[in-house]
Formats: C-alpha cells, structure tokens, sequence
C-alpha cells in the first residue's frame, strides 16, 4: 500500500484489523469444536499410563463419545459451509469480445489506480455499481478438458481470481464517457482491498456462512426430507449464530474497504465525479418511474419492453423539460454515451431488460406466445389500447355476474316486433331487449348516487383479478432444474418470482378506479376521436387533438370513491365522448 494517503492507510488497517477480528472467530469456533476431543485425549492418555484409576472409565467414555459428537457436527457444518452456494446477483454476464472499449477503459482506469483489473464485467437492471466476489466454484463456469489446467502432483492450484465489476445498465445509456469512467472509480479501486489475503478469507468465511443459512431455511428435496430436516436445522442455527456475532465486524470491514477505494480513487476524476454524482440520482429517478409507471402495464399484458435502458434517456430528457431542477442535464447529450463502448448496445438492452422483467414481475426466461417483446414504437397500440381494453371487458364482465341489466331507456317504438326487428340501442347501455351492452353509461349509472354498488363491483373486480393471476402459469422458482441451464437466476436460491416486486398490491378502490378510467379512455377513443399514447414519465396516456389529457384522474375517483358523477360529466362533455355508443373490447 506504498504510495498512499494517510486516509486510505487508515481505512486499509481498520479493514485489515476487522478482517482478523473475523478469522479469530473462525479459529475459536474451531477450537470449541476441538475442545471435547482434546478433553478425551487427555483422559485416554492419563488413562494407558496408569495415572488415573477405574473410577474414571465412566468419564473417560462419555467425554469420548461427547467428543465424537461435536466433531461430527463440526464437521458436518463445515462441509455444509464449504458446500454453500454463495448468493450472486442476477445479471447479464458481458464477455470482452461484447464491450472491447469498456473493458479497455476500465482497465485503464485499474492502471491509474495502481489496483488489480477486475477479472469480466456483467450488467444489472439497476441504478448502482459493485464488485462482486465469484470465486466459488458454484459460480465457475464449466472448464471442458481443452481449458482445463493440468494436475501437478496429483493436486491443481488456482489462481487467485479478481472479483467481477457489475455496473448498473441504466448508467450505459445516460453517462456520458467520462461520467462513467469518473463513478467507476472508486467502485475499481475496491479490487485493491479484495486482493489482500485477510480481507478475502474473512469475506469467503462471511458468504459461507450467509449460505449456509440460506441452503438450511430452503426446504429438503427428496423422499427424506423429513429426515434431513434436524440435521439441517441444526447446521442452520450454528451457521446463523456464528453470522451473529461477525455482523459488527463485517460491516466495520466493509465500510473500511469503502473508504480506502474512495480515499484512493481522488486522484481519479475527482471534480468530474461530483458532477456525475448528480447524474446517478437523476438516473435512479428516471429509471424507478420508468419500470413503476410505464414498464409494469406492459408486463401485466404479457410483453416486456425491450429497450428499456434507451427508454431511460427518453424518460429523463422529460423529466429536464418538465422539471427546472433538471435543466442542463440534456445538454450533455451531445457528448458521446457510454453505451458506444458497446459493440451491440442493442442487445444487452434486450438481454437487460429480460433480465428486468423476470426480478421485478417474474416473467419467463424465454419469448412466447403470451410473453414478447414491444418496441417502443408500438406500445401505445400493443400496450395502452390493449390494456384500456382488457380491463373494459373484465369490469362489464363483472357488472353481469353481479346481474346488472338495465332496462331499455326507449319507449313502446323500441320494443321488439318480430324475429327481424331492429334494436335500438338505449341510454343505459340495455338494447330493446333487454341485453346490456358495453356502454360507458352503464357503468357510470352502478357507481352514482349514496347507492352506488362501488364497494360490491370493487370486491368483484378484485376476485376477477385474483382468479386471473391464479391460472396464470406459474414460473419456476430462481434456481429451479427447470431454469438452471445458463440462466442469470440460477445462482439466486429457491425464491419466487418475482424477487423485487415493485408495487405492493392493489387495493379493490385503486383497481375499481383503473378499470373505470380504462372504460372511459376506451370511450373516448371510440367516439370522440381520441388516441393512446406514452407518457415516458407517467406511462399510459391518453391523446385529444395530439394533447395530452392527465386531469382524468380526479374526476373518476370522485365518481368510485363519492358516487358524485358531476366532475366525470362534465370531463366527457369537454371531450366530446358519448357514452350511449357501444365500446369495442378485446
């Protein structure tokens, strides 16, 4: 560590200092686990030689077989942490051949640092950069005989591998050359610490035993499972005890490491990364509202966007036009984006925003018939309208279970006078007949008034949905056989999907309030001319005369929420949409 600033020196020793702190730990769990058997070796010895008498066979045995004991559940739960499969995050794995420019710039930026290069880059759908330890051999990818190295003395000897840098997709596409270069800095500078040996044996002691504890609270596969669950119980509460006490050791470590990369990576682009700090903020923000608001319809809907990355640059230059906090930012489009240190910026679009899909809504891993791509180009019709639509269809189908059929609003001229009569259509939404058809006013007339049935077409709605999404089909967990052949999950652990929903549920008002607005979009559409469109920040919207309309909101919520049907009136009125007319559903 020659060479340095007195701060980095510092952070170097407290990391150093909390390391040992950890393998102390370790080597006192190891001695208690010796312990016993020591104490019966004593008494066997003093035993043969005679210094003890007969008196003490009962000891000497019980001490025995109490030390066969411990040492088999010693070794049953170093075998378990050894065997542990680490967690390693999901991402989309970026080989030299893919990013020749990004690979070349962060080893450049290695140089700079005087720190090892890190040994490949992946991309995660998130607004953050990390190093991350794979050296497990869980997480090595399969060595053919061609690759692999050869024995010596019976024994092969790895070298010791660099941690791999996982930067955040969004930053590809926002960052600007030299902004990236300036917040992978001290992000690169972390492979300094990671190199020494302390640190890297307290981390893979530290993931061993964040393993273990996950392996044991998964459930046992296999006809004895029942069996197999005590032993792995048992293994379980050891592992999760000694996770306990290094808790306070590992986070004062980590935070060391933190703060000898930050301390040496000043000398790097330090005015740049202030400014590019900003950036990171922006990023965040405009890729949270993107996936909330824009990406998560589309996924309900069965297709997934496949640039979401380039959607984020779209989202933010929007939010710099609305937002005076933001102006400024878009005047450094002009410059060249880190995504051209890419060779397919495209694909690993496509490839993250897959990977987006599966942890935040728990899509399939693979394209399908009810699981496709949507440009950006098409989402208004492929997305909004669809979803407009749909939503229509399922609150009318709720309305008949709930056996709401007006009667006809006409007179005795409306009634039917043969098999070939004509129907004419009433102003509720019923024919001559009787038939109720998808009209706005119909639903308009359930919810007005103290008697409204909004609580009771809420509750409906709710069980339809539910009902839905229970014959949806149900994806493998994360590490499932079904999904372990070179997918990005694998290494995740038996988890559901989605790992990270992004909403909590729905409450029936909010999806009553939804499938209202959607019949009302449907009706403007359909009769006064109105389109769907993309709002980058707010997502589904909906266009009168190439405008956007965003003051529908208020209005259906008075109507679900106070059975006052005024404001909704006079909205309709401004647009010109007739809710006698048919709607047309999917």
């Amino acid at each position: 560590m020659s060479g340095t600033g007195t701060g980095e020196e510092l952070g170097a020793q407290a990391a150093r200092a909390r390391a040992l702190a950890l393998l102390r730990i370790r080597s006192w769990a190891t001695a208690v686990a010796l312990l016993p058997a020591a104490v019966a070796v004593v008494l066997l010895v003093a035993a043969a030689q005679g210094r003890i008498g007969g008196g003490w066979d009962v000891v000497r045995w019980a001490v025995t077989a109490c030390a066969a004991v411990v040492l088999l559940g010693a070794a049953a739960v170093s075998v378990a942490i050894a065997r542990a499969r680490p967690a390693v995050s999901p991402t989309v794995p970026l080989t030299e051949q893919a990013a020749p420019d990004l690979y070349r710039l962060v080893r450049d930026l290695a140089d700079r640092l005087d720190v090892p290069a890190p040994s490949a880059i992946a991309l995660t759908p998130d607004c953050d950069s990390w190093l991350e330890d794979r050296t497990h051999r869980s997480a090595q990818p399969a060595e053919s005989p061609a690759t692999r190295p050869a024995a010596s003395g019976g024994r092969r000897h790895r070298a010791p591998v660099a941690p791999v840098l996982v930067i955040g997709s969004p930053f590809l596409w926002w960052m600007r050359v030299a902004e990236l270069r300036a917040v992978l800095a001290p992000v690169v500078a972390g492979t300094g610490p990671a190199a020494h040996p302390d640190i890297a044996a307290a981390r893979r002691f530290v993931r061993g035993l964040d393993g273990a504890v996950a392996d044991a609270a998964a459930p046992a596969p296999g006809r004895l499972a029942g069996l197999r669950r005590l032993p792995r119980g048992l293994v379980g509460w050891i592992a999760r005890l000694l996770l306990r006490s290094c808790r306070g050791h590992a986070a004062a470590m980590e935070r060391g490491v933190a703060a000898a990369a930050s301390e040496r990576a000043q000398a790097v682009d330090y005015g740049l990364r202030i400014a590019a700090q900003e950036q990171v903020g922006l990023a965040y923000a405009g890729w949270d509202r993107l996936l909330t608001r824009v990406a998560l319809p589309a996924w309900r809907m069965g297709r997934w966007p496949s640039r979401l990355d380039a959607g984020v640059v779209s989202a933010l230059t929007e939010l710099s036009r609305r937002d005076r906090l933001a102006e400024g930012f878009t005047s450094r489009l002009g410059e060249r984006p880190a995504c051209d240190l890419l060779e397919e910026p495209g694909a690993a679009d496509e490839a993250a925003s897959l990977l987006a899909a599966r942890l935040f809504h728990g899509g399939p891993a693979e394209t399908g018939p009810d699981w496709s791509p949507v440009d950006w180009q098409q989402y208004p019709e492929e997305v909004v309208d669809r979803k407009w639509r749909t939503e229509a269809a399922r609150l009318l189908r709720v309305l008949d279970a709930m056996g709401v059929h007006p009667a006809p609003a006409g007179g005795p001229d409306e009634a039917v006078g043969g098999a070939g009569a004509v129907r004419a259509f009433g102003a509720h939404g019923a024919d001559a007949v009787g038939v109720a058809v998808p009209t706005l006013a119909r639903v308009v007339e359930q919810l007005t008034g103290p008697d409204g049935r909004g609580e009771e077409l809420a509750a409906g709605i709710s069980a339809a949905v539910a009902r839905e999404e229970a014959a949806a089909p149900q994806q493998p967990p994360a590490g499932s056989p079904a999904v372990s052949d070179g997918d990005a999950l694998d290494f995740w652990g038996p988890d559901p999907l989605p790992l990270f929903p992004l909403q909590p549920p729905r409450t029936g008002t909010e999806l009553l309030a939804d499938h209202v607005a959607a019949m009302v979009c449907c009706a403007a559409v359909d009769t006064a001319g109105a389109a769907p469109g993309l709002d980058w920040l707010d997502g589904p919207a909906l266009l009168v005369d190439g405008e956007r309309r965003a003051d529908l909101g208020s209005p259906v919520l008075s109507l679900v929420e106070d059975g006052d049907a005024g404001p909704l009136r006079c909205w309709l009125a401004s647009v010109g949409v007739r809710t006698d007319k048919p709607v047309r559903l999917v």
